[in-house]
């Protein structure tokens, strides 16, 4: 087998639960995160002695992974550091909620060997991030923003959010202007989406919030046109980087590379077989520290499945996906073509910028 290069590092704890978050969280609680942490590197123990390991990425997401103490990220990335060969090791990403980054961790964090931060500044509007149910504001998000490029981070994304209750073209644009301004290395644009088990969800249900497509798409539209004009390039849907700046992670999914996931509810791909952790952090660590799986669910892929998904990812990137991909769909590809969401170039098929906006109904066209 493969080394596997990719690691999923999940941590669940938040500060606040945002209702729109369909991800596995919880509460903060001080009394669990040092069993936590150690759980996490007992999982990273058992995993070493399965598989062979030849870190190429690292990927600590959440939850918001910054919001456990210093001396708890010394501990946990520390522990990673011993544990794994990260001398092919392009990138480690962590990340962080605005209001929760002091001087002092970003220190650490450069320090212990992250060298890429993911900043959910969502919006750069008051209202609205109280709409989301952010614990920050606009104002702790730029200062938030100026420690890391103090302690000397290099490469920041910032992630955004359109199609917002209440949110208008006007306040989009100035949120897309606010963050050009700041020079981020990424930015990462995602609408709303209304999943399950929220109470965004919820509250759409009862009415009481609706989604409006005409608007997300004008929203879509917009980030596309100021964000190429200022320099990014649009290399995956809802991702946007400075030339060498595209997330090596992240592609690394959208490729269909093997990862290997961490902590409660993180996924794992290798070969044919995919899993999931248990999604209680509690469960997960008396499992871990029990000398048991972590493991809730597990599938054997199938080729069908994974043609499915790969077709599906690759045609979200700029790159698109290779003709020969797609050879038993000749009339559906002309058909996409025809209608104007789908090009040729190079022997690939790429969505066309009006085909960006309806990426998910041509995927489906090739189920």
């Amino acid at each position: 087998m493969n080394p596997i290069r990719h690691i999923y590092v999940h941590i669940p704890f938040c500060a606040r639960i945002c209702p729109y978050c369909a991800f596995y969280k919880d509460l903060l609680d001080r009394s669990q995160t040092w069993r936590f942490s150690e759980a996490l590197l007992r999982d990273l123990d058992q995993e070493c002695a399965t598989f062979a390991l030849s870190t190429e990425t690292i990927y600590f997401g959440g939850g918001t992974p910054t919001a456990l103490t210093t001396s708890q990220l010394e501990f946990l990335l520390g522990g990673f550091h011993r544990r794994l060969d990260l001398s092919s090791l392009a990138e480690c990403t962590i990340e962080a909620n605005p209001g929760s980054v002091s001087a002092r961790k970003a220190a650490l964090l450069r320090k212990l060997g992250v060298t890429r931060v993911s900043l959910g500044v969502q919006s750069w509007n008051d209202e609205l991030l109280k709409v989301l149910g952010r614990e920050h504001n606009s104002h702790q998000a730029e200062e938030s923003f100026h420690i890391l490029r103090t302690a000397g981070f290099a490469n920041i994304s910032v992630d955004l959010m359109f199609g917002l209750p209440g949110q208008t073209i006007e306040q989009w644009k100035f949120t897309l202007e606010k963050t050009i301004a700041l020079q981020p290395d990424h930015i990462s644009a995602y609408c709303l989406t209304y999943e399950e088990d929220t109470e965004f969800f919820m509250r759409h249900a009862r009415g009481e919030l609706r989604q409006d497509t005409d608007a997300d798409a004008a929203f879509f539209e917009m980030a596309m046109s100021v964000l190429e004009e200022a320099g990014y390039e649009q290399y995956e849907i809802s991702n946007y980087a400075h030339p060498g700046f595209a997330s090596v992670h992240n592609r690394a999914y959208w490729l269909g590379k093997d990862f290997l996931g961490i902590g409660p509810s993180a996924f794992s791909t290798i070969g044919m077989q995919r899993w999931q952790n248990v999604c209680d952090y509690r469960s997960y660590a008396d499992r871990v520290l029990c000398g048991q799986s972590p493991r809730g669910f597990s599938e054997n892929l199938t080729n069908e499945m994974k043609r499915s998904e790969r077709i599906a990812l690759s045609l979200r990137m700029r790159e698109g996906i290779a003709g020969s991909e797609l050879k038993h769909f000749g009339r559906e590809t002309e058909e996409l073509i025809s209608l104007g969401l789908l090009r040729k170039s190079n022997g690939n098929f790429l969505l066309t910028r009006k085909g960006r906006n309806l990426a998910d109904s041509v995927a489906e066209a090739f189920l």
